[in-house]
């Protein structure tokens, strides 16, 4: 099993960390061909816009969306979940992989930023484990809504949806990559495997 991070921007080394505290072989992923032999790819927290144009600048769209010669699995948390949905409502480069539709920046400035504690039923059933799963959200997103095959895993109490998955691919509003719970690392590996 070996798991690429997108390594442009944003917090890659903190999920390269984690795959490594559950055993996962990790390879950090910055042009194309940093892509073959992939099992799956996370694309982490950071600004999308940036994202989205150095992945583009980098030549890595194509291949990332390309099933045959990219990952079988990928995960976009906070900027990376903006950036694998299809639709932001408004003009920026997006794989658009998913049928999700996210907003940006939906709960506010730096200093709205917050933790919860959620319940995952998915994460429960792969992991064994039922305790509520810690959210860390910084300036995030939220997933408006979900089309196609895309399935909720996780809403606030006020029903905002921060969690979806659609077959291989996840997308999460919140960043388990700065938490010490490796539960959603865990579970985006049995997406891979």
């Amino acid at each position: 099993m070996k798991i690429g991070v997108l390594a442009l921007q944003g917090d890659f080394a903190e999920h390269i960390s984690m795959l490594k505290k559950i055993g996962v072989e990790t390879a950090e992923v910055r042009l194309p061909e940093h892509l073959n032999g992939l099992d799956g790819l996370i694309i982490p927290g950071g600004e999308s816009t940036t994202i989205g144009k150095l992945a583009a600048a980098y030549n890595l769209m194509e291949p990332a969306c390309a099933s045959s010669d990219g990952p079988h699995a990928i995960w976009g948390t906070c900027a990376g979940a903006i950036f694998l949905s299809n639709d932001i409502g408004r003009d920026q480069p997006l794989l658009g992989l998913m049928n999700i539709r996210v907003r940006r920046n939906a709960f506010g400035r730096q200093i709205d930023s917050f933790e919860t504690d959620l319940e995952i039923d998915e994460l429960f059933k792969a992991t064994g484990t039922e305790h509520p799963y810690h959210a860390v959200f910084i300036r995030a997103p939220i997933i408006e809504s979900v089309g196609g095959n895309a399935k909720v895993l996780s809403a606030l109490e006020d029903g905002r949806i921060v969690a979806a998955q659609e077959g291989h691919l996840l997308a999460t509003s919140f960043h388990p990559e700065l938490t010490n719970d490796t539960r959603f690392h865990e579970y985006f590996i049995s997406l891979a495997s």
